[in-house]
Protein backbone atom coordinates (compact mmCIF):
# COMPACT_ATOMS: atom_id res chain seq x y z
CA UNK A 1 0.00 0.00 0.00
CA UNK A 2 3.01 2.33 0.91
CA UNK A 3 4.53 1.87 -2.38
CA UNK A 4 1.10 2.60 -4.37
CA UNK A 5 0.67 5.89 -2.12
CA UNK A 6 4.61 6.71 -3.07
CA UNK A 7 4.22 6.07 -6.86
CA UNK A 8 0.72 8.39 -6.59
CA UNK A 9 2.90 11.36 -4.97
CA UNK A 10 5.50 10.77 -7.93
CA UNK A 11 3.12 11.21 -10.22
CA UNK A 12 1.26 14.41 -9.15
CA UNK A 13 4.72 15.45 -8.52
CA UNK A 14 5.81 15.13 -11.48
CA UNK A 15 2.44 16.34 -13.12
CA UNK A 16 2.93 19.82 -11.05
CA UNK A 17 6.49 20.03 -12.35
CA UNK A 18 5.62 19.47 -15.66
CA UNK A 19 3.08 22.41 -15.36
CA UNK A 20 5.54 24.67 -14.10
CA UNK A 21 7.58 24.24 -16.92
CA UNK A 22 7.22 27.27 -19.39
CA UNK A 23 7.48 26.94 -23.10
CA UNK A 24 10.31 28.57 -24.48
CA UNK A 25 9.01 32.58 -25.69
CA UNK A 26 8.16 33.12 -29.25
CA UNK A 27 10.39 35.75 -30.81
CA UNK A 28 10.23 37.64 -33.88
CA UNK A 29 13.39 39.68 -34.53
CA UNK A 30 12.45 42.68 -36.87
CA UNK A 31 16.00 44.16 -37.86
CA UNK A 32 17.66 46.01 -40.01
CA UNK A 33 20.20 42.78 -40.31
CA UNK A 34 24.02 42.93 -41.24
CA UNK A 35 26.44 40.53 -41.22
CA UNK A 36 28.54 41.83 -38.05
CA UNK A 37 27.37 45.04 -36.86
CA UNK A 38 24.87 44.86 -34.22
CA UNK A 39 22.64 43.25 -35.90
CA UNK A 40 24.25 40.44 -36.78
CA UNK A 41 25.67 39.98 -33.58
CA UNK A 42 22.45 39.66 -32.21
CA UNK A 43 21.22 37.35 -34.06
CA UNK A 44 24.43 34.95 -33.20
CA UNK A 45 22.91 35.37 -30.21
CA UNK A 46 19.46 34.17 -31.11
CA UNK A 47 20.24 31.71 -33.58
CA UNK A 48 22.40 29.92 -30.41
CA UNK A 49 19.32 30.59 -27.56
CA UNK A 50 16.96 29.20 -30.03
CA UNK A 51 19.19 25.89 -30.80
CA UNK A 52 19.20 25.73 -26.92
CA UNK A 53 15.54 25.88 -26.72
CA UNK A 54 15.45 28.83 -24.27
CA UNK A 55 13.87 31.05 -26.79
CA UNK A 56 11.53 29.48 -30.29
CA UNK A 57 13.11 32.19 -32.93
CA UNK A 58 10.11 31.89 -35.46
CA UNK A 59 11.72 34.32 -38.00
CA UNK A 60 13.29 37.09 -39.12
CA UNK A 61 11.61 40.12 -40.57
CA UNK A 62 13.75 42.82 -42.78
CA UNK A 63 13.24 46.19 -43.00
CA UNK A 64 15.38 48.76 -44.49
CA UNK A 65 17.63 51.08 -42.17
CA UNK A 66 21.41 50.25 -41.52
CA UNK A 67 21.43 49.71 -44.87
CA UNK A 68 18.42 49.39 -48.30
CA UNK A 69 16.13 45.72 -47.77
CA UNK A 70 17.90 44.54 -50.84
CA UNK A 71 21.39 44.18 -48.98
CA UNK A 72 19.85 43.03 -45.72
CA UNK A 73 17.98 40.17 -47.71
CA UNK A 74 22.00 38.87 -49.45
CA UNK A 75 23.01 38.91 -45.17
CA UNK A 76 20.54 37.59 -43.70
CA UNK A 77 19.62 34.56 -46.03
CA UNK A 78 23.83 33.68 -45.71
CA UNK A 79 22.90 34.25 -42.11
CA UNK A 80 20.92 31.58 -40.99
CA UNK A 81 22.46 29.36 -43.16
CA UNK A 82 26.22 30.33 -41.30
CA UNK A 83 24.12 29.35 -38.10
CA UNK A 84 22.36 26.20 -39.37
CA UNK A 85 18.91 27.22 -38.37
CA UNK A 86 17.24 28.05 -42.14
CA UNK A 87 14.65 25.30 -41.97
CA UNK A 88 13.94 26.89 -38.67
CA UNK A 89 13.48 30.51 -38.54
CA UNK A 90 12.62 31.66 -42.14
CA UNK A 91 13.24 35.26 -43.59
CA UNK A 92 10.64 37.67 -44.30
CA UNK A 93 11.00 40.79 -46.62
CA UNK A 94 9.69 44.02 -45.03
CA UNK A 95 9.28 47.53 -45.62
CA UNK A 96 11.60 49.22 -47.98
CA UNK A 97 10.87 52.66 -47.49
CA UNK A 98 10.03 54.31 -44.21
CA UNK A 99 6.03 56.23 -44.33
CA UNK A 100 6.96 59.00 -44.41
CA UNK A 101 10.81 60.17 -44.22
CA UNK A 102 12.29 60.65 -48.05
CA UNK A 103 15.79 59.83 -49.47
CA UNK A 104 14.70 62.46 -52.02
CA UNK A 105 14.99 65.48 -48.98
CA UNK A 106 17.56 64.15 -46.80
CA UNK A 107 20.83 65.90 -48.38
CA UNK A 108 18.52 69.25 -48.04
CA UNK A 109 17.77 67.88 -43.75
CA UNK A 110 21.60 67.29 -43.12
CA UNK A 111 22.57 70.36 -44.64
CA UNK A 112 19.97 72.01 -41.96
CA UNK A 113 20.17 70.02 -39.16
CA UNK A 114 23.34 68.19 -39.45
CA UNK A 115 23.43 64.33 -39.49
CA UNK A 116 25.83 61.48 -38.52
CA UNK A 117 25.31 57.65 -39.65
CA UNK A 118 22.34 57.90 -41.95
CA UNK A 119 21.91 54.15 -42.57
CA UNK A 120 20.45 53.13 -45.97
CA UNK A 121 20.15 57.10 -47.06
CA UNK A 122 24.00 57.03 -47.33
CA UNK A 123 23.11 56.20 -50.87
CA UNK A 124 20.21 55.50 -53.26
CA UNK A 125 18.02 52.24 -53.25
CA UNK A 126 20.30 49.92 -55.42
CA UNK A 127 18.84 48.81 -58.75
CA UNK A 128 20.74 45.54 -59.85
CA UNK A 129 22.49 42.60 -57.72
CA UNK A 130 25.77 43.90 -59.24
CA UNK A 131 25.68 47.12 -56.57
CA UNK A 132 24.94 44.23 -53.31
CA UNK A 133 28.15 43.29 -51.33
CA UNK A 134 29.08 39.56 -50.40
CA UNK A 135 29.11 38.69 -47.39
CA UNK A 136 32.82 37.30 -46.59
CA UNK A 137 31.87 34.00 -46.55
CA UNK A 138 29.94 34.03 -49.49
CA UNK A 139 26.34 34.06 -50.92
CA UNK A 140 23.76 31.63 -49.51
CA UNK A 141 23.57 28.61 -51.33
CA UNK A 142 20.24 26.57 -50.38
CA UNK A 143 18.30 29.43 -49.16
CA UNK A 144 15.42 31.78 -50.58
CA UNK A 145 13.32 34.15 -48.78
CA UNK A 146 9.64 33.25 -47.57
CA UNK A 147 6.89 34.36 -49.94
CA UNK A 148 4.99 36.07 -47.08
CA UNK A 149 5.78 39.69 -46.70
CA UNK A 150 7.10 40.61 -43.33
CA UNK A 151 4.38 42.31 -42.16
CA UNK A 152 1.90 39.71 -42.77
CA UNK A 153 4.02 36.98 -40.96
CA UNK A 154 3.82 39.31 -38.13
CA UNK A 155 0.20 39.37 -38.78
CA UNK A 156 -0.31 35.45 -39.27
CA UNK A 157 1.81 34.61 -36.35
CA UNK A 158 0.53 36.94 -33.54
CA UNK A 159 -2.96 35.75 -34.70
CA UNK A 160 -1.81 32.28 -34.36
CA UNK A 161 -0.17 32.37 -30.96
CA UNK A 162 -2.56 35.46 -29.16
CA UNK A 163 -0.19 36.85 -26.37
CA UNK A 164 2.78 34.29 -26.72
CA UNK A 165 4.47 36.31 -29.17
CA UNK A 166 7.78 38.63 -28.30
CA UNK A 167 8.66 41.74 -31.34
CA UNK A 168 12.23 42.18 -30.85
CA UNK A 169 12.76 45.25 -32.56
CA UNK A 170 16.39 46.25 -33.37
CA UNK A 171 15.50 48.96 -36.47
CA UNK A 172 12.98 51.58 -37.29
CA UNK A 173 9.57 50.27 -36.73
CA UNK A 174 7.87 50.45 -40.13
CA UNK A 175 7.06 46.90 -40.52
CA UNK A 176 5.57 46.92 -37.19
CA UNK A 177 3.27 49.87 -37.76
CA UNK A 178 2.35 48.69 -41.14
CA UNK A 179 1.05 45.62 -39.43
CA UNK A 180 -0.47 47.12 -36.64
CA UNK A 181 -2.50 49.61 -38.89
CA UNK A 182 -3.41 46.29 -41.77
CA UNK A 183 -4.69 44.47 -38.63
CA UNK A 184 -5.12 46.30 -35.35
CA UNK A 185 -6.68 43.56 -34.08
CA UNK A 186 -3.17 42.37 -33.47
CA UNK A 187 -2.26 45.06 -31.18
CA UNK A 188 -3.71 43.14 -27.56
CA UNK A 189 -2.41 39.92 -28.36
CA UNK A 190 1.19 40.67 -28.82
CA UNK A 191 2.62 39.46 -25.95
CA UNK A 192 5.56 42.55 -25.76
CA UNK A 193 7.86 44.71 -27.96
CA UNK A 194 11.89 44.66 -26.64
CA UNK A 195 12.94 47.42 -28.66
CA UNK A 196 16.57 49.31 -29.47
CA UNK A 197 15.99 52.92 -29.72
CA UNK A 198 15.78 55.73 -28.76
CA UNK A 199 18.18 58.23 -26.95
CA UNK A 200 15.93 59.47 -23.35
CA UNK A 201 18.33 62.16 -21.83
CA UNK A 202 21.74 62.06 -24.34
CA UNK A 203 22.12 63.06 -27.81
CA UNK A 204 21.27 61.60 -30.82
CA UNK A 205 23.52 59.52 -32.77
CA UNK A 206 22.25 60.60 -36.34
CA UNK A 207 21.62 64.00 -35.48
CA UNK A 208 22.20 66.11 -32.48
CA UNK A 209 18.54 65.75 -31.18
CA UNK A 210 17.82 61.67 -32.24
CA UNK A 211 18.87 58.07 -32.46
CA UNK A 212 19.08 56.76 -35.70
CA UNK A 213 16.28 53.94 -35.52
CA UNK A 214 13.84 56.22 -34.13
CA UNK A 215 14.62 59.42 -36.57
CA UNK A 216 14.63 56.99 -40.05
CA UNK A 217 10.69 56.44 -39.54
CA UNK A 218 9.73 58.44 -36.73
CA UNK A 219 6.43 58.01 -37.73
CA UNK A 220 5.92 54.41 -37.74
CA UNK A 221 7.70 54.96 -34.21
CA UNK A 222 4.89 57.31 -32.57
CA UNK A 223 1.99 54.74 -34.32
CA UNK A 224 3.87 51.18 -32.52
CA UNK A 225 4.86 53.37 -29.07
CA UNK A 226 1.45 54.88 -28.48
CA UNK A 227 -0.25 51.21 -28.97
CA UNK A 228 -1.52 49.65 -25.85
CA UNK A 229 1.35 47.01 -25.79
CA UNK A 230 4.18 45.85 -22.78
CA UNK A 231 6.98 48.18 -24.06
CA UNK A 232 10.83 47.18 -22.95
CA UNK A 233 12.96 49.93 -24.47
CA UNK A 234 17.01 49.47 -24.50
CA UNK A 235 17.66 53.77 -25.60
CA UNK A 236 21.20 54.39 -26.65
CA UNK A 237 21.18 56.05 -22.97
CA UNK A 238 22.58 52.41 -21.52
CA UNK A 239 23.91 50.85 -24.81
CA UNK A 240 26.71 53.65 -25.36
CA UNK A 241 27.91 52.55 -21.82
CA UNK A 242 28.61 48.72 -23.04
CA UNK A 243 31.57 48.97 -25.40
CA UNK A 244 33.00 45.93 -27.23
CA UNK A 245 36.77 46.38 -27.13
CA UNK A 246 39.93 44.38 -27.31
CA UNK A 247 39.45 42.20 -24.31
CA UNK A 248 36.30 40.82 -25.48
CA UNK A 249 37.56 40.46 -29.07
CA UNK A 250 40.31 38.70 -28.10
CA UNK A 251 37.83 35.98 -25.98
CA UNK A 252 36.12 35.48 -29.03
CA UNK A 253 38.55 34.77 -31.53
CA UNK A 254 40.60 32.26 -29.05
CA UNK A 255 37.14 29.72 -30.31
CA UNK A 256 38.47 29.10 -33.78
CA UNK A 257 35.42 28.43 -36.34
CA UNK A 258 33.11 30.42 -38.59
CA UNK A 259 31.75 33.01 -36.30
CA UNK A 260 35.39 34.34 -34.63
CA UNK A 261 36.38 33.99 -38.59
CA UNK A 262 33.77 36.74 -38.97
CA UNK A 263 35.03 39.16 -36.25
CA UNK A 264 37.98 38.84 -36.83
CA UNK A 265 37.60 40.07 -40.73
CA UNK A 266 35.48 42.74 -39.40
CA UNK A 267 37.69 44.11 -36.24
CA UNK A 268 41.47 42.29 -36.41
CA UNK A 269 42.32 45.27 -38.94
CA UNK A 270 40.63 48.12 -36.73
CA UNK A 271 41.93 46.87 -33.94
CA UNK A 272 45.58 46.11 -35.27
CA UNK A 273 45.50 49.97 -36.31
CA UNK A 274 44.10 50.99 -33.23
CA UNK A 275 44.49 48.54 -29.60
CA UNK A 276 42.47 51.14 -27.86
CA UNK A 277 39.44 50.84 -31.03
CA UNK A 278 36.10 50.47 -29.14
CA UNK A 279 32.22 50.44 -30.60
CA UNK A 280 29.07 50.00 -29.22
CA UNK A 281 27.01 46.70 -29.92
CA UNK A 282 23.66 48.11 -29.56
CA UNK A 283 21.31 45.40 -30.38
CA UNK A 284 22.60 42.38 -28.26
CA UNK A 285 21.76 44.09 -25.05
CA UNK A 286 17.97 43.30 -25.69
CA UNK A 287 18.89 40.08 -27.15
CA UNK A 288 20.13 38.64 -24.00
CA UNK A 289 17.98 40.45 -21.65
CA UNK A 290 14.86 37.91 -23.50
CA UNK A 291 16.46 35.28 -21.56
CA UNK A 292 18.50 37.28 -18.91
CA UNK A 293 16.52 40.04 -17.53
CA UNK A 294 18.59 40.26 -14.73
CA UNK A 295 21.59 41.78 -16.54
CA UNK A 296 19.45 44.93 -16.05
CA UNK A 297 20.21 47.31 -12.99
CA UNK A 298 18.32 50.48 -13.60
CA UNK A 299 15.27 51.12 -15.56
CA UNK A 300 12.21 53.44 -15.36
CA UNK A 301 8.64 53.51 -16.03
CA UNK A 302 8.06 56.17 -18.50
CA UNK A 303 5.81 57.66 -21.13
CA UNK A 304 7.61 57.52 -24.37
CA UNK A 305 6.96 59.17 -27.86
CA UNK A 306 8.51 60.54 -30.45
CA UNK A 307 8.69 64.00 -32.12
CA UNK A 308 7.35 63.21 -35.87
CA UNK A 309 7.23 66.97 -36.74
CA UNK A 310 9.36 68.02 -39.35
CA UNK A 311 12.74 70.30 -37.87
CA UNK A 312 15.43 69.88 -35.97
CA UNK A 313 13.75 67.79 -33.37
CA UNK A 314 12.63 65.44 -36.29
CA UNK A 315 12.83 61.73 -34.60
CA UNK A 316 13.97 62.92 -30.91
CA UNK A 317 12.44 60.37 -28.13
CA UNK A 318 10.18 62.58 -25.52
CA UNK A 319 10.17 60.82 -22.62
CA UNK A 320 7.45 61.53 -19.81
CA UNK A 321 7.81 61.05 -15.82
CA UNK A 322 4.32 63.30 -15.22
CA UNK A 323 1.71 64.98 -17.39
CA UNK A 324 2.44 63.02 -20.22
CA UNK A 325 0.52 64.06 -23.73
CA UNK A 326 -2.67 62.15 -24.26
CA UNK A 327 -2.57 58.90 -25.99
CA UNK A 328 1.13 57.69 -25.22
CA UNK A 329 2.21 54.43 -23.45
CA UNK A 330 3.54 53.66 -20.06
CA UNK A 331 7.06 51.81 -21.28
CA UNK A 332 9.73 50.38 -19.12
CA UNK A 333 13.40 52.13 -20.41
CA UNK A 334 16.48 50.59 -19.21
CA UNK A 335 19.24 52.47 -18.10
CA UNK A 336 21.96 50.61 -16.46
CA UNK A 337 22.78 47.06 -16.79
CA UNK A 338 25.47 44.71 -15.12
CA UNK A 339 28.34 44.94 -17.33
CA UNK A 340 30.10 41.86 -16.76
CA UNK A 341 26.92 39.72 -16.79
CA UNK A 342 26.78 41.16 -20.08
CA UNK A 343 29.72 40.15 -21.69
CA UNK A 344 30.17 36.67 -20.26
CA UNK A 345 26.35 35.50 -21.42
CA UNK A 346 27.32 37.42 -24.89
CA UNK A 347 30.64 35.77 -25.20
CA UNK A 348 29.43 32.18 -24.10
CA UNK A 349 26.90 32.65 -27.03
CA UNK A 350 29.00 34.04 -29.50
CA UNK A 351 31.78 31.36 -29.21
CA UNK A 352 29.50 28.34 -29.02
CA UNK A 353 29.91 25.67 -32.48
CA UNK A 354 28.24 26.17 -35.33
CA UNK A 355 26.14 25.51 -37.68
CA UNK A 356 24.11 24.97 -34.19
CA UNK A 357 21.92 21.28 -33.21
CA UNK A 358 18.85 21.61 -32.14
CA UNK A 359 17.80 18.60 -29.27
Amino acid sequence: MKSVFKQCAMLAALACSAGSVQAAEKVIFDTDFNVLNDDGQAFIMLAQLHSQKRIELLGMTLVSGNAWVDQEQVDALKAVERMGVEKDVGVYSGAVYPLLHDFATYPQEQALFGAGFPGAFKSARPTSAAQLISPPDGLATRTQLRKETAVQFIIDSVRAHPHEVTLLATGPLTNLALAIRQAPDIVPLIKRIVYMGGAMEIPGNTTPAAEFNWWFDPEAAKIVLRSPIEHVIFPNDVCEKVTFDASVYQRIVAHKGAIADLYTHEFGPLFAKNPDYHHFTWDSLPALYLVEPNIVTESRELNVDVDATFGPDYGRSLAYKKSAPVGTQKATVVFGINQKMFWDGYVSLVTLPTPVKRP
